[in-house]
């Protein structure tokens, strides 16, 4: 029987007589990373912003800003492969920024948040469909 001795968090050791429990809290510990390399869904509708001509506007790219739709540097910690979007529109206006963040066009809305919409009502329906089977 192997014995493994580790730290736990706040200094605290532990000995574990099965490798495999040690293994499960080390892969676990792994998975609470927050940093992602793909960007989260801030919202399901475009946001529709009034904006001043010839002003300069960072875009959040990666989802996670609270500032939404534009950057607040929360990228730098929890998504640093995605950099925000700087944009500068010709005249004053209002514009459709994207929230999905799957568009094509960014920082401005093509529509697809209507496929994530789709998706997410896909995966809601199985999980029903799922849960009656069981």
């Amino acid at each position: 029987m192997n014995v493994i001795i580790g730290t736990m968090r706040k200094g605290t050791r532990a000995t574990l007589r099965q490798p495999r429990l040690f293994t499960a809290l080390a892969s676990s510990r792994m998975q609470c990373s927050t940093q992602t390399n793909k960007p989260v869904v801030a919202a399901k509708m475009p946001f529709r912003v009034k904006v001043t001509g010839g002003k300069r506007y960072v875009w959040c790219a990666c989802g996670h800003s609270k500032k939404q739709p534009f950057c607040d540097g929360a990228h730098r910690s929890k998504a640093p492969s995605i950099s925000p979007r700087l944009f500068t529109p010709e005249k004053d206006g209002t514009l459709m920024l994207c929230a999905c963040k799957q568009t094509k066009n960014a920082p401005y809305c093509d529509g697809t948040h209507f496929k994530v919409l789709f998706q997410d009502l896909v995966s809601s329906v199985k999980k029903v469909f799922k849960m009656n089977n069981v």
